[in-house]
């Protein structure tokens, strides 16, 4: 399966009814400062480089960010916490992302997330987050990613579900491998996992992930990125 025919199947996907009325009223009713806004309103594909070696993992669309901008960390505060750091660190060709064609592009990043419809108080349910498990994991196999960056333990927890399908530890996270901000593990599986608290305003404003934590997060990711491209590069 391609990306192109994936985002395709995601669009038509009506699978959680809460969160299919959720996002629809939210793009009906809309907040008064974006009221001049077509919203978006549908399940937000992934966004990025398609050939990348880092893909990046949030939890899901804001309901006035990219519930309303298509585009994922697009046109809300986490946004503008995330792509600062990115532009920082060489991801991204300029430190902000306020609109689907703003110019914004990645390089050698992607980014999605566990949910692609935004849920009401940001929470979406066990049973949601299953549902829309199969299209993170199909994005996993068509880029093949070589380093993956949790935003946040829910993030953590089901990129683990989806690397460790058919191994010894399909059922259970392996126990040396916990959420902890910061840390970087290598997988069984080859992939190398990076973790940081999700940009969200709530861990933001207080101070819970500051502008220097996450610059530590993506100059790690950096380094393990430009090792890994020199290893691809050199000869055996």
């Amino acid at each position: 399966m391609s990306l192109e025919s994936l985002n395709t199947e995601l669009l038509a996907c009506r699978k959680c009814p809460r969160l299919v009325a959720w996002r629809e009223e939210v793009a009906r009713i809309k907040r008064r400062a974006y009221r001049d806004w077509e919203y978006w309103g549908k399940p937000v594909p992934g966004f990025g480089d398609p050939r990348a070696r880092v893909m990046a993992v949030g939890l899901a669309p804001g309901a006035h960010g990219s519930n309303r901008t298509g585009r994922m960390f697009t046109g809300d505060a986490s946004g503008e916490f995330l792509y600062a750091a990115l532009f920082r660190a060489g991801f991204a060709n300029q430190p902000e992302s306020r609109y689907r064609d703003d110019g914004l592009t990645l390089k050698n990043l992607y980014i999605t997330a566990v949910c692609r419809c935004a849920p009401p108080g940001n929470k979406p349910s066990p049973q949601e987050i299953a549902n829309c498990q199969p299209y993170m994991a199909q994005e996993i196999e068509i880029i093949q990613p070589r380093i993956l960056v949790a935003l946040g333990r829910v993030a953590f927890e089901r990129i683990l579900r989806i690397i460790y399908v058919g191994q010894p530890t399909s059922n259970d996270c392996p126990s040396p491998v916990t959420f902890a901000p910061g840390a970087a593990y290598q997988l069984m599986t080859g992939h190398r996992l990076l973790c940081s608290y999700h940009p969200s305003r709530q861990n933001t404003q207080t101070g819970r992930l500051t502008p220097k934590m996450f610059d530590e997060v993506w100059t790690n990711t950096r380094e393990l990125l430009d090792a890994t491209l020199q290893q691809i590069s050199s000869p055996l």
